[in-house]
């Protein structure tokens, strides 16, 4: 029994989903639907296009500020270089005043500064050089990046406008194959056009009317016949009665036949 229960609920959750479906199915080609689904999904690929294009825009505020730093890093190094070189030139000229003794010039306090100074040019100068290798690396790919997605957001902006034109000729494709259906339909008798059913009503609210008018003048005959029935019976059972009275004796019989026309004579005044 519950099997049979079961059965019964999943072919009517079957019969049910089919109709739902076949609604659903009907509901999306109706040409206004389509419409409407095709403007969702170009506003839905407009905003995706849009997110898109505010990703490119942080891409390319991004290269600017590696392209600012770069430059920046550029600066410094030129600037760390005439350090470099300064360091170097005042060492050289307090060497010279030792002639060419290198124990008493290594000595000197004025070297050593120069000494100290021109490693920490040089150890910052290739901090900052390797720094630029690497922005100067991120720039190339991150510009390589931005251009290829350049390319893909104009694609996407093409083929936007492409749905736009998809659109109409979607719905003028509906339309057309609707009509076209329209016209099998009612070469094949399979129509369901409603411009004949409103004939069909038409034509019979016609008959009936008509019908309830000879009815009516049916009836009306009728009436005429049966009056003139009963006078015809009044007529005859009159002329009976008067037989059967003069038969019993009970009228007298009227000479007419000698009177003749002054019997009928309406008397003067």
């Amino acid at each position: 029994m519950f099997k049979a229960v079961g059965k019964y609920v999943r072919a009517v959750w079957y019969l049910v989903t089919f109709r739902i479906d076949k609604a659903s199915e009907t509901l999306r080609m109706n040409p206004g639907v389509i419409s409407a689904n095709y403007d969702r999904i170009i506003d839905e690929k407009r905003s995706r296009i849009n997110q898109y294009k505010d990703a490119i825009s942080a891409m390319i505020a991004q290269e600017e500020n590696k392209k600012n730093k770069l430059k920046t890093l550029t600066e410094e190094v030129e600037h760390l270089e005439k350090l470099k070189a300064g360091a170097a030139a005042k060492a050289r000229q307090v060497a010279a005043k030792y002639s060419g003794d290198a124990e008493a010039t290594r000595n000197d306090p004025e070297y050593q500064k120069c000494q100290t100074a021109f490693r920490d040019f040089s150890s910052t100068l290739t901090e900052k050089q390797a720094r630029i290798a690497e922005i100067e690396a991120d720039l190339e790919q991150l510009m390589q990046n931005v251009n290829g997605h350049k390319l893909q957001i104009q694609t996407q902006l093409r083929d936007l406008e492409k749905l736009a034109e998809e659109k109409h000729d979607a719905v003028a494709t509906v339309l057309s194959a609707r009509e076209e259906q329209q016209i099998a339909d009612l070469m094949t008798g399979l129509s369901e056009d409603r411009t004949s059913e409103e004939l069909r009503e038409l034509r019979e609210l016609r008959q009936k009317a008509s019908a309830k008018a000879r009815v009516s003048r049916e009836l009306a005959g009728l009436d005429t016949k049966q009056a003139e029935a009963e006078f015809l019976e009044f007529a005859v059972n009159s002329q009976a009665n008067d037989e059967f009275d003069a038969l019993i004796g009970l009228t007298e019989t009227k000479e007419t036949d000698d009177n003749g026309p002054e019997a009928t004579r309406i008397p003067e005044a």
